[in-house]
C-alpha cells in the first residue's frame, strides 16, 4: 500500500490548522472540566458536548458536588449526549476517586488516568496534552483513524494499533496538536464517506487508500 510522506504529512498540517486547539469547551481553572468532557463526547459530537457543559459544570461547579447530589440530577443533565446512565456514573466516579485518591488533583500519567471510571487511552491521550502538555500517545478518534488509513500511514483497523502506527512514523513532539489539526481536516475536507479531494491540499501525494468516490 502506498503512503503519504510523514513530513510532508506533518508540515502541511501544521501550515494550515496552526492555530488548532481542543474542541472541546473547558475551564483551565477546573481542569477536570476538560475530564468530564471527554467523558461525555463518547459516541457524541463535540457540538452536542459543548451544549450540555455549560449547564452542567454551572449545577455541578465543582467535584464534590458530583459525589454529593444523587446520580439521576447528572442523568438529567447530560441527558442529550446519549449513555447518559453509564456516563452520570463515570461523572460521579470519578469526581469521588480524584478526591479520595488524588487529593482533588486530576492525575498527571497514564497508569493513573486509566484508573478512573470512563476513561480508557484515547481520554487520557487528550487530558495529558491539553492539560499537562505530555505527549505519551497519539489521540485516535473516527477522524484520525480514516485519515490514517487513506493516506496509507495504517493498514490497520483498530485505535491502538492505529495509534502505534503514527507514533512510530511521526514526531513526538507534535502529536497532541497533529491529533485535534486531524480531527479539524476530517471535519473540513478528509470527510466520510466521500472527502473533497478536488479541494485538498495533500491532493497532490496522498495515496487516497480505500477512496471509491469523492468530490
Amino acid at each position: 500500500m502506498k503512503k503519504i510522506d510523514p513530513n510532508i504529512f506533518t508540515e502541511r498540517l501544521m501550515k494550515h490548522y496552526s492555530a488548532e486547539k481542543c474542541h472541546l469547551d473547558w475551564d483551565a481553572k477546573r481542569p477536570w472540566t476538560l475530564l468530564f468532557a471527554v467523558i461525555l463526547s463518547a459516541q457524541c459530537t463535540d457540538k452536542r458536548v459543548n451544549m450540555v457543559t455549560p449547564k452542567l459544570f454551572q449545577e455541578f461547579p465543582d467535584l464534590e458536588s458530583y459525589v454529593a447530589r444523587p446520580l439521576k440530577e447528572i442523568e438529567h443533565v447530560i441527558h442529550s449526549t446519549g449513555f447518559f446512565r453509564s456516563k452520570a456514573k463515570a461523572l460521579k466516579g470519578s469526581a469521588e476517586k480524584i478526591l479520595l485518591d488524588f487529593k482533588g488533583e486530576i492525575p498527571s500519567s497514564m497508569e493513573n488516568l486509566i484508573q478512573l471510571p470512563g476513561v480508557a487511552r484515547k481520554t487520557a491521550n487528550v487530558i495529558l496534552w491539553n492539560i499537562f502538555h505530555k505527549n505519551e500517545g497519539f489521540v485516535v478518534d473516527t477522524h484520525v483513524g480514516r485519515i490514517a488509513q487513506r493516506t496509507g500511514l495504517s493498514q490497520e483497523k483498530t485505535p491502538k494499533k492505529i495509534e502505534k502506527d503514527l507514533m512510530r512514523q511521526l514526531s513526538q513532539e507534535h502529536w497532541g496538536e497533529l491529533s485535534h489539526m486531524l480531527v479539524q481536516f476530517g471535519r473540513d475536507t478528509c470527510k466520510a464517506p466521500t472527502p473533497k479531494c478536488s479541494e485538498c491540499f495533500f491532493g497532490d501525494v496522498c495515496p487516497r487508500n480505500g477512496v471509491d468516490h469523492s468530490k
